[in-house]
Formats: C-alpha cells, sequence, structure tokens
C-alpha cells in the first residue's frame, strides 16, 4: 500500500470577534472572565488544529443526520469518507487528517505593531431575564478582533489512491460548512464567522467550493 502526503496551506481570515477559551484557573475581579488561548512564546493568540478538526468534522456529520461524541455505530452512510479521513474512535481507526495549530501572521502582527494595538479585545456581556428585562451575570469575555489572519496548514496521508478526489472534496465541504457556520464560542450571537483564502494544494489552487454529490 501506498501513501500520499498531501498539503494544503493558505490563511484563515478573523471576520467577527473569535473566542477560544484558554481556561481561567483563577477568578481576576474587573478583569477578563474568559481569555482566548495565546502562544505563551509570544502572547498572541492562536487557533488550536484540534478546535479547526472537531467543528469541520461534527458539521460534515451534520450533513449526513449525524450527532455523535465519537461513537459511530448509528452512521447511517456505511461508505461514509469522514470515519475514514477524521478517525474513527469506536474502531480504533487512525486519523487520515492533520490540522495544524494556526498563529497570527507576519502580515497581522506587522498591522498591529504599526497600529499600536492588541490583537484581542473585551467584550462584556450578560444574561437577559426574558420576563423581568433584567440583565444578570454580568462578564467580560476576550476576542480576536476582526481582520487578524492566521497562517492555515493541513496535511492529509492518503492511502487509497482511487479516493483522493473524493477525499479532497470532502475536506473543501468541510472548510466551506466553517465558513458558513462559527469557529470557536457564541456562534449563534455572532463569533467566530471566519473566511478562507489563499488557499493552495501542493502548490494548485485549492477554491473552498461545496459539492455533497461527490463524496457520496
Amino acid at each position: 500500500m501506498s501513501m500520499e502526503i498531501v498539503s494544503i496551506t493558505g490563511k484563515l481570515e478573523i471576520v467577527t470577534g473569535l473566542h477560544i477559551g484558554a481556561g481561567n484557573a483563577e477568578i481576576h475581579i474587573g478583569g477578563i472572565d474568559s481569555a482566548v488561548i495565546k502562544n505563551p512564546l509570544d502572547g498572541y493568540p492562536y487557533i488550536p488544529g484540534s478546535s479547526l478538526k472537531g467543528k469541520i468534522r461534527s458539521l460534515l456529520e451534520l450533513t449526513e443526520g449525524i450527532v455523535t461524541d465519537g461513537n459511530i455505530s448509528n452512521r447511517k452512510n456505511t461508505e461514509s469518507l469522514i470515519p475514514v479521513v477524521f478517525g474513527d474512535t469506536s474502531q480504533q481507526g487512525m486519523s487520515q487528517v492533520i490540522f495544524r495549530d494556526c498563529f497570527l501572521s507576519k502580515e497581522s502582527k506587522q498591522k498591529l505593531q504599526e497600529r499600536n494595538i492588541l490583537a484581542t479585545e473585551e467584550k462584556s456581556e450578560n444574561h437577559i431575564d426574558r420576563i423581568t428585562g433584567v440583565a444578570s451575570d454580568p462578564r467580560n469575555i476576550e476576542r480576536v478582533i476582526p481582520g487578524m489572519i492566521f497562517d492555515f496548514e493541513m496535511n492529509l496521508r492518503i492511502t487509497d489512491s482511487a479516493k483522493r478526489e473524493k477525499i479532497l472534496q470532502l475536506i473543501k465541504n468541510g472548510l466551506y460548512l466553517l465558513e458558513h457556520d462559527a469557529l470557536g464560542g457564541s456562534g449563534s450571537r455572532g463569533y467566530g464567522k471566519v473566511k478562507f483564502s489563499g488557499l493552495k494544494c501542493d502548490g494548485t489552487d485549492f477554491p473552498v467550493e461545496y459539492d455533497a454529490h461527490e463524496v457520496l
């Protein structure tokens, strides 16, 4: 069995404020209640590959009517490529896709330095009681600001050349669905809209186009 390594690279732009939480172990009075995850080496926010992989997989599974926490025993489409590409935890199948962590691009870092601004903003939120109209539970959420661009990279290990184009189309479908959904938390409140640009597959243009029939 031969294996082909396919590399897909490009840019991921933040269109609306993005929050992927770091998990706060301490309470900071008057400060941020939920911080974004940051690179400890330079302090800039980054996007974990696990967040991309998990969200894209869940969106693709929704197109097949599957909502799962890892157990795919109820999958109706036995020919689905999703467990083949993303891994099948119920059968200990190895994932064929690697999503790299996305770090802030050199261009965005330069823009921040030129404008003397931070890569994140603080957004105040609260709950509104729908009966009384009274606000409660105020909190400060940190978000990556719109316009920030991250370097995107993922690799595919294709072991069945006959399914190569279907696998690549599955990835296109997943990226398309993500663009039309949200990444990170609070997507229903407008957070996390992203856009891919300049995608290349081993140096060849890789447009984000949806085709449900090609992967069936």
